[in-house]
């Protein structure tokens, strides 16, 4: 001792439970503190956590709802790193490195700069650690705080900023951040001296990803992404109640609150916890003893178990400090910046942009050039893009990523939001029943719907609706200024539309029902079929199409991890702001309208509420694939094309209604009993007259989604190898009647741009080639019924058609195939031009 220090204190500064610190002084007169640790403690703690072990074990096997697993083996892996302080020691270097840390205040910082210090390190052992001495004040010494004239609010809330950075940044951070870790320096500009790194947590990329992705989701409200980030994560529910994963994530980041202010908060959470018990008791029908035994909790991720402890022990923290921290915007800066680093926004900085899949033709790798360049210009953010001719798949492309704070590809199953690209999927279930004798063009509404009938409405028919001649055009367009979500309660928006009144007499006028006419069409086909919609659509259209799991109307639990987020080109936005009215549209929707209404719609949209309601107008969720097959078969007149095999997973690969995980409690075979669930677990039921199995699951307000068994209704050779013996119609006219041509034309409005329920596309010459329907934003399916040819593109970024048009415009050149006018158009003109922009927009 003697040799090594001119002065040792052999009174400790501090002492804990692994080791004590002591001041002391080097030969040359450095001043330095030297962390001892305690004689035999490690055989003792290693002895404590073999004994919790052993706790936990026995708490699994006597009440199996409690699993204590993750939690106990992530502090058997973590906690013994903290007995050799040469790990302490690289860990306090690394964290010094990550933050830039330096004893003088520097003008050139960098972005997210982090304003504290941490101790050098001098020397360490397994056993002892020597590190500078900082001169501060603890934090729980007031007054010198006080005569310092420090500012608690902001050091507190560097030190939060430390540990986001370390978190969000660096994914590596100190998981022991309790008050007395910490000191501040005497010198001004008093910064905060952070202590202790023996025990520190270092995050996969993806799991620091995912971590972002959950702080962001519960910033924004956007639940969606937050079961996303959940199942990346690897955590797990029992149960379907995204409403009540948002509100516990939310709370986990909730302010911090003074300590006049705790009770009251705490009051606050515990009435809430108390309505969320009562959710769960209802939705799984358990008793009061099952409820207070209930663990929602299926898989928990043992990586976010030190995650949650520094939380909560900077929440603590900031009590201590009485003061109040708004972790949001605090954080918000860093989680943004981490994925904002991982997103590689453009093919020039990622070079697997492009999903690998194989190149079908010489337009497919075209095609790919194409994408390359428009994603350089930052015009797309994600996208899928599927042709057929003749078919036979000709393109299957994805590229880019799921979303903004999204840095996963887009791969050929991914969902995406299609607006009123739904629309044509909607008129063909409309077909479908005519062709099957359900329903006639020609019947008056109230017929088949007696609600229908007031207000003005006994004289519609279901070709007026169809060709947007009904005179509803703007029936519910107040709907966004009332309630934006009420649009998501399927009952109650047949009910308003069955009680609306028309604004023009039927077929006087053709304007475009923008958001009517989902529910128009929607309670047709309930009515006319007695079917749910969902049910119908799935056994009219994704089986008979072999399209399972990539086309939704609504989407049930589970397939979250697939969706893509929407956002919005800004500068299209801008230019559609300037664009005059179109005399096509009502007044409700005019290109200014548009463009106020298009702010709101990612928000609305990537919410899970829009996204599982069925608004048959606007609320598709499909693949590129899946759309271009729908529309590959229209073009045949109603023949299913071969399979697609062309991309993995394989299209039609996907279980259309997921499962949920089963749930374990103590007493299995008695609720299995009560709730009428056999060994499928809850997500499925065994008829009792029938072997057949029929799978369901619930959305978040309870409703159910049914599997329902084939019946033949659709004339379906269910022992075709290649489906070529399937056929969606009958009609030989079917073209005619979805164009209003022919024999049909006396059901639509003259010289319309709508047939009846699809969009017309005609030829640079005026010769009318085909039919389809695009979203707001620009997804689009169509086909030309001459070429058999069908494609479908879908997108993330909003951009109002001007990059669907530039792609559509590549492949029909490439194929020699006739240009749709308005795409033409679009593509000589620029979205700067009314006609331009104007046209493809609303299709």
């Amino acid at each position: 001792m003697d040799d090594l220090f001119l002065d040792f204190d052999k009174v400790p500064l501090a002492t804990a439970s692994i080791a004590q610190v002591h001041r002391a002084t080097f030969s040359d007169g450095q001043e330095v503190v030297v962390k001892v640790q305690h004689d035999g403690i490690k055989a003792v703690i290693l002895e404590d956590l073999k004994n919790a072990k052993s706790i936990v074990d026995w708490i699994a096997w006597a009440e199996p709802q409690y699993n204590f697993h993750p939690m106990i083996d992530e502090w058997c892996n973590e906690s013994p790193k903290e007995l050799d302080f040469n790990h302490e020691a690289e860990n306090t270097r690394k964290v010094s490195r990550n933050l830039h840390c330096n004893k003088r205040c520097d003008d050139s910082k960098p972005a997210n700069h982090v304003d504290v210090l941490i101790p050098e390190v001098i020397q360490s052992t397994e056993k002892v650690l020597i590190l500078e001495y900082m001169d501060g004040v603890r934090l729980n010494d007031s007054e010198s705080l006080q005569a310092l004239g420090v500012d608690k609010q902001k050091l507190v809330e560097e030190i939060t900023r430390a540990y986001a950075h370390q978190i969000y940044v660096d994914g590596f951070f100190n998981g022991d951040p309790h008050p007395g870790n910490f000191l501040v320096s005497k010198e001004p500009p008093h910064r905060p001296i952070l202590l202790d790194f023996g025990l520190t947590k270092l995050l996969s990329s993806s799991l620091k990803q995912a971590l972002a992705k959950m702080f962001l989701a519960a910033a924004e409200g956007d639940h969606v992404a937050l079961l996303a980030a959940f199942a990346e994560m690897g955590l797990k529910f029992r149960l379907d109640v995204p409403e009540q994963a948002m509100e516990v994530t939310s709370v986990f980041f909730r302010s911090s609150t003074p300590a006049n202010e705790a009770l009251e908060s705490m009051k606050m959470l515990s009435e809430q916890r108390l309505k969320n018990i009562k959710v769960i008791q209802e939705k799984m029908k358990l008793n009061e003893k099952e409820v207070k035994r209930f663990n929602p909790v299926d898989a928990f991720p043992s990586d976010i178990v030190i995650f949650g402890r520094v939380l909560n022990l900077l929440r603590g923290l900031s009590a201590t400090m009485n003061v109040r921290i708004v972790y949001i915007d605090i954080m918000r800066p860093f989680a943004e910046s981490v994925l904002q680093c991982n997103l590689n926004k453009g093919p020039a900085l990622n070079p697997r942009w492009i999903y690998d899949t194989p190149i079908h033709s010489d337009v497919e790798a075209k095609l790919r050039q194409l994408l390359v360049e428009l994603g350089n210009a930052e015009k797309i953010l994600g996208i899928q893009v599927c042709a057929y001719k003749d078919g036979e798949v000709i393109i299957d492309t994805a590229a880019g990523v799921l979303g903004k704070y999204d840095p996963r590809p887009v791969q050929p199953d991914s969902l995406f939001s299609v607006f009123s690209a739904t629309k044509g999927i909607c008129a063909g279930l409309v077909h479908w029943l005519v062709d099957n004798g359900k329903l006639k063009l020609e019947d008056n509404i109230a017929n088949i719907w007696p609600e229908f009938g007031s207000n003005g409405k006994d004289q519609i028919k279901v070709h007026h609706v169809l060709n947007h001649t009904s005179g509803l055009h703007s029936a519910m367009s107040d709907i966004n200024q009332e309630d934006p979500f009420l649009m998501t309660d399927w009952d109650e928006c047949l009910k308003r539309i069955a009680m609306s009144a028309p604004e023009t007499a039927p077929g006087h006028e053709q304007l475009y029902h923008y958001l009517s006419f989902g529910w128009l069409c929607g309670g047709i086909i309930e009515r006319a079929s007695g079917r749910r919609f969902q049910e119908l659509l799935e056994e009219v259209f994704v089986r008979p199409l072999k399209i399972d799991g990539e086309l939704y109307v609504g989407i049930p639990p589970g397939v979250e991890s697939r969706l893509a987020t929407l956002t919005i080109d800004m500068s299209d936005l801008t230019k559609l702001s300037n664009v005059g009215n179109r005399s096509d549209l009502p007044t409700t929707f005019q290109p200014q309208q548009m463009a106020q209404l298009a702010t709101t719609l990612p928000t609305i949209f990537n919410s899970l509420y829009a996204r599982r309601a069925i608004i048959p107008a606007a609320n598709g969720h499909c693949s590129a694939r899946a759309l271009a097959r729908y529309y590959a078969a229209l073009a045949e007149g109603g023949k299913v094309p071969p399979p697609h095999h062309s991309s993995m997973p394989t299209l039609g690969s996907h279980p259309h209604i997921p499962k949920f995980p089963s749930q374990q409690t103590v007493k299995k075979q008695k609720s299995r009993k009560r709730t009428g669930l056999d060994d499928h677990g809850p997500g499925q039921t065994q008829s009792s007259n029938s072997s057949t199995q029929i799978s369901s699951g619930h959305d978040d307000k309870g409703n159910v989604y049914i599997q329902i068994p084939s019946d033949n209704r659709c004339s379906i050779d269910d022992t075709s190898s290649d489906n070529r013996n399937i056929k969606l119609f009958h009609n030989p006219k079917l073209h005619d009647a979805f164009m209003g041509v022919g024999e049909y034309e006396n059901l639509t409005y003259p010289n319309g741009m709508f047939g009846l329920g699809f969009k017309r596309s005609y030829s640079t010459n005026e010769e009318l080639i085909g039919f389809g329907h695009s979203g707001i934003g620009g997804s689009t399916g169509l086909c030309n019924i001459e070429h058999k040819f069908a494609m479908a593109v879908t997108l993330n970024k909003m951009s109002f058609g001007t990059v669907t048009a530039k792609i559509i415009h590549l492949i029909c050149s490439e194929l020699n195939i006739p240009v749709p006018q308005e795409i033409s158009r679009l593509v000589e003109t620029g979205s700067t031009s009314q006609l331009g922009i104007g046209k493809p927009l609303i299709n």
